[in-house]
């Protein structure tokens, strides 16, 4: 029998021809990346009395949580990692000035096609979008492989989600993944590798597959891959640090479960307070009235996030009772963006621009008073991530999101996007 995405990867990574779903292997990941929670990764280190790390070349340290410093306490974190990274000699680094982890290592060619690569936080799913095996970790577990070199997983089983069709006018890819999580539910592929295949995909742009493989993080799993192709090598041209290969399933491969989706027959979809399942179709929504919308996350602050959202705000105001925060995912994609005329057409508009990184999504900046409500194009709504326990956050695509940040309440975008 063959082997899935998932199998091929801890495969390789733990030097077997072949591994089964649920055995647990020993693995070498290709990389560890680890953002602000470094700090509790170095005092473990110094709690062991040990300084010595097993490869230098697979270890990957962003500041893109709280940056810059927030507190005297952040500020204190962000020292103690500055002064490991030098002392080390680790040399893939990047400042808070960088922007979100996820997005500045895959455009700096970190991350590869049938790469293993493990990060302190959750979404690191993200990187299957260029065929990697991604997931996150605690911080015990980056410790662990920084003396080590090694991790221990259990194969997991995989789902194959096949999509058809076309998306309709003003329906992105965030409009699908919460259509699909709120089918399948936020435990719905829980420790299972998800892949994503039919036609759509493999005419999606590396932008939409990021989205794809950042949501489904919230159906509970362990990784998610779009299959490595010709616009991953596109994307990767000029990027890739090293050689690599294309790795693709078997036909023979086993799947737990097969689930179709028809592209054609989806409307803008919204998450609504305070579980990313609870997903809902535009119309049993419209007309919530917002006081905030952010513009952000490693799910939807990418290059075409941004040119979507001011595309439909060119020409046109943020309503008065609505604070549009714009926050761009990276420093290229700021840079891109400034180029292109999307970042003055934003703030024309009426959006706040905010420095490159994580942003409100991580509780940073733009913090929700008592019964204030958010929509935002961030991965999560839970309760209280955004201030206030009595405030609520909806989840949308940056469409939905401009259109809604136009009227004061959630808007169908259709009615900008024909």
């Amino acid at each position: 029998m063959g082997m899935t995405l998932a199998q091929k990867v801890l495969a390789q990574t733990s030097g077997k021809p072949t591994v089964l779903p649920g055995e647990i292997v020993d693995a070498y990941p290709d990389l560890v990346m680890s953002h602000l929670a470094s700090w509790r990764s170095i005092r473990q280190l110094e709690q062991v009395g040990v300084d010595r790390l097993y490869d230098l070349n697979r270890i990957a340290v962003v500041l893109d949580h709280r940056s810059p410093a927030r507190t005297p306490e952040d500020a204190g974190h962000h020292q103690l990692i500055r002064e490991f990274v030098k002392r080390h000699g680790i040399p893939v680094y990047y400042d808070v000035h960088e922007g979100i982890a996820h997005l500045v290592l895959m455009e700096r060619g970190h991350v590869l096609p049938g790469m293993l690569i493990l990060g302190t936080d959750s979404h690191s799913t993200i990187y299957g979008a260029l065929g990697a095996f991604g997931t996150g970790v605690g911080f015990t577990e980056v410790t662990s492989v920084w003396l080590t070199g090694c991790v221990w997983m259990k194969v997991p089983e995989s789902v194959r989600v096949v999509i058809t069709g076309r998306f309709p006018p003003a329906v992105f890819g965030k409009d699908l993944m919460l259509a699909l999580i709120g089918q399948l539910t936020a435990n719905g592929c829980t420790y299972k590798s998800v892949e994503f295949t039919g036609d759509l995909v493999a005419n999606l742009s590396i932008s939409e597959r990021m989205t794809f493989c950042n949501l489904a993080m919230e159906l509970g799993a362990k990784c998610a891959f779009v299959p490595a192709d010709a616009v991953t090598e596109a994307y990767l041209a000029g990027r890739a640090k090293r050689p690599y290969e294309l790795l693709r399933p078997d036909p023979d491969a086993p799947y737990a479960r097969q689930v179709t989706v028809d592209a054609s027959a989806l409307t803008p979809m919204v998450s609504c307070p305070h579980q990313v399942d609870n997903a809902k179709p535009i119309t049993a929504v419209q007309g919530t009235r917002i006081h905030q919308a952010f513009l952000g996350s490693c799910a939807n602050a990418k290059y075409e996030d941004l040119e979507v959202a001011a595309g439909i705000l060119k020409g046109r105001r943020v309503h008065p009772d609505v604070r549009l925060i714009v926050t761009p995912g990276s420093r290229e994609i700021y840079l891109q963006a400034m180029r292109s005329g999307a970042l003055q057409t934003l703030v024309e508009a009426g959006a706040m621009l905010t420095n490159p990184g994580c942003g409100a999504c991580a509780g940073d900046g733009g913090s929700l008073g008592d019964g204030e409500v958010c929509l935002s194009t961030a991965n999560r709504n839970f309760l209280g991530r955004m201030g206030s326990r009595t405030s609520q956050i909806y989840l949308s695509s940056p469409a939905t999101l401009a259109a809604s940040a136009i009227k004061g309440v959630i808007a169908d975008p259709r009615e900008f996007l024909a």
